[in-house]
């Protein structure tokens, strides 16, 4: 299940133990980090006042750590800045599958679920450091080149962290899988992968002469997974995670 006994796990309890097929449930933090780091969209799902509520919105991890950002304005962040409960999830559909039964009919995926307690960044120097991750994590060296935000953007914005506290991710890679004696009918069965592929970079039209994409974006080039470009991204940043 994980990569070896002194691999660094996340504590497993009944919030975040796999509770079906425990066979597909992993705590090791290499298979969650590997899971997160290849997306840069999450839902948060959190309660105010007996009502629950999931939001989607961007994030990234520093370590055992997630940050999301959003408007100064939204509910999310305005009820997550007292250590609210939360839970954020993750999930890449990896394929399609058609079995031969409809029991079976199912689909091959990846996803995260990571629980803790969420907090408001009011450190000056953690939210400093939160606005240029927030664009470098996913564009190594962007904020350099870019105006900087003034002081209504700053304001406007606001960051929430989350220590993940407990973290499980679930697999399924298996693609068709029948009961036996149903591999002996005459039904047609396959797998339908799925994957997220970046397509050609569309300037804006409004460039100015002479203003030419930049080397470092180079990884988000037309034809690569999604998810391969993000991870680069990741550990540009990020190199010694």
């Amino acid at each position: 299940m994980t990569e070896g006994a002194s691999a660094p796990s996340y504590p497993m309890s009944s919030r975040s133990r796999v509770k079906r097929r425990h066979d597909r449930g992993f705590y090791d933090h290499a298979t969650v980090h590997k899971i997160l780091d290849a997306s840069m969209l999450c839902h948060v799902s959190y309660v105010i006042d007996g009502q629950p509520y999931c939001t989607p919105t961007f994030f990234w991890r520093e370590g055992t750590r997630l940050y999301w950002h959003g408007s100064s304005a939204s509910r999310m962040l305005e009820n997550q800045s007292e250590g609210q409960r939360v839970c954020l999830t993750v999930a890449h559909l990896d394929s399609l599958v058609l079995a031969r039964c409809g029991f079976n009919h199912s689909a091959d995926y990846r996803a995260v679920m990571a629980f803790g307690s969420a907090y408001l960044v009011t450190d000056p120097a953690e939210k400093e450091r939160a606005i240029v991750a927030m664009v470098d994590r996913f564009f190594p060296e962007r904020t350099a080149s870019l105006r900087a935000s003034n002081k209504q953007e700053i304001k406007a914005t606001s960051f929430i962290a989350m220590e993940i506290e407990e973290a499980s991710a679930k697999i399924r890679a298996k693609g068709v899988a029948d009961d036996d004696e149903d591999y002996e009918l005459p039904i047609y069965a396959e797998r339908i992968p799925v994957r997220t592929v970046l397509g050609a970079p569309e300037p804006c039209p409004r460039l100015l002469d002479g203003v030419t994409r930049p080397k470092t974006l180079d990884g988000y080039s037309e034809g690569r997974l999604l998810e391969d470009a993000l991870r680069d991204a990741y550990f540009a940043q990020y190199p010694a995670e």
